[in-house]
Order: C-alpha cells, then structure tokens, then sequence
C-alpha cells in the first residue's frame, strides 16, 4: 500500500492556494498549510478534513525563514515524511518603475517570492530527498514576459524560474518544477485593477480590466486540478522545466 501524500503548501488561505489546498485533500493527501491569516487559514484546513485528510496549519509570514522550519517540523513530527512542496504564495506590490520604486518593498516581494521559496526548500530538502518528493514553485507569465511597474514580481518571479533549473542540477532526487498558472481569478488580480490606475501604463491596466470584463479569468479550482497534479505525479523528466496549467502534457496529469 502507498503512504499518504503529504504536501506543504504556501499561501493556503484564499484564491488559488486555498483552491489547491481542497483539490488535494480531495486527492487524499495530508497537508501543512500557511499562510499569516490564521482565520482564513483555519477555515480552509476544516474544509480539507471535512474530505477525509488531515490538515495542520502554520500561520506566519513565509518570507520569514523560521515559517518554513516550523512547517517541515510539523510535517516530520505529524506525518514523518514530505512528498510535496508548493510555494504558492506570492505578492505583487510595489507596482512603480524601477526608478522609482522603494528599495524596502522590492526587499519585501522578494521575501516571500524567492527568499520564502529557498526557506520552504531548505527546510523541506531532508524529507524530501528520502521521498524522492516534489517541488512546485508557483511562477507566473510575468517571468517571462517585462511588464512595466512590475520590475519586483517579474524579476522575483523570473529568479523563481532559475530556482526550479538550479534545483533540478543540485537535487537528482527531487523533481522541481516552476508553474505557470496563468490568469487567475484572484485578489492579486482585484489588486492590479484597484491599484494599477495611473501608476501602471494604461493600455497595460486596461489589458487587466479586460480580463475581467471579458470573463477571461480562471476560477482557482481549474487551475488547481493540474497544480496538484505536477506536485503528486510530475515525472523526473520535468525536472527543471516551466510548465503551464493548460500544456497537454500537464492535463494528463490529472485525476
């Protein structure tokens, strides 16, 4: 019989962390979730054991590196193992251009973005191995593509990219794998909306508002179904790789 999953998940407590962290409880996984809403938090962890898993929850901020120690702490005292990461949580702000933008705050986005993700791994890395486990960092388009007053999340989303390369050259026995989810209806996107007027070009903030208006967001749930997949079944093989929710080789994946 194969042990129960278990999956350390980031950025759990709305949108498409809590999304994911449902989809995997229904796939039968255990869980440690964070996230610094306790409340929120909470609320999702019952909905996983409501489907027949178990959930513990690590409020904190992920960017500070004893989260992520208390995380794989509770994994290994809970459960004794850990077969998946996914660092999904994420911040968007400062939106400024690079010249103008606040040196503490891009500190603050690359905390969580990468510095979070390096905190999750390093602490998870023991268990991991012993699992021959995966690593899934939530990315974005936006690693690849420059948008104007995004210079923090784009540059942290982009070294999230390298992260997940590097990691594949280092951890033979891990599979990593940076994620691309997408347009997701979500409150970065609200965010991006509300936030971006007359600080982001306006063909650029109009794009996003678009989105909206057009129905052109994902709902959370479709794009968590292929994010559990690639941290239960991606193969070895992907090791390294930047992988779309919607590539063909992703959905079938799923379950």
């Amino acid at each position: 019989m194969n042990p129960t999953p278990v999956i350390l998940l980031s950025g759990a407590s709305r949108g498409l962390g809590a999304a994911a962290a449902i989809e995997a409880a229904r796939q039968g996984a255990n869980l440690v979730l964070n996230a610094r809403s306790a409340d929120r938090l909470a609320a999702v962890a019952a909905q996983c054991r409501a489907l027949g898993g178990e959930a513990l929850t690590v409020p904190g901020d992920i960017g500070a590196p004893e989260t992520a120690r208390r995380m794989a702490q509770a994994a290994a005292d809970a459960f004794g193992r850990i077969d998946a990461v996914i660092h999904n949580a994420g911040v968007l702000p400062p939106i400024a251009p690079v010249a103008q933008a606040d040196l503490a705050a891009w500190e603050t986005n690359w905390r969580v973005n990468l510095l979070g993700a390096v905190a999750l791994l390093q602490a998870s890395l023991p268990l991991l191995r012993k699992s021959a486990g995966r690593a899934v960092l939530v990315s974005s388009g936006a690693a690849i593509h420059a948008y104007p007053t995004w210079g923090a999340y784009c540059a942290s989303k982009a070294a999230l990219n390298h992260l997940a390369a590097v990691l594949a050259a280092e951890e033979p026995a891990v599979t990593t794998v940076a994620f691309r989810p997408g347009i997701v209806d979500t409150d970065m996107q609200a965010q991006i909306r509300q936030q971006g007027a007359g600080v982001m070009p306006p063909d650029l903030h109009a794009k996003f508002l678009a989105y909206q208006r057009e129905g052109r967001l994902q709902p959370p749930e479709v794009v968590a179904r292929p994010l559990v997949a690639v941290a239960l079944r991606a193969p070895r093989a992907w090791s390294g790789e930047f992988v779309a929710y919607y590539d063909e080789k992703v959905q079938k994946l799923l379950v």
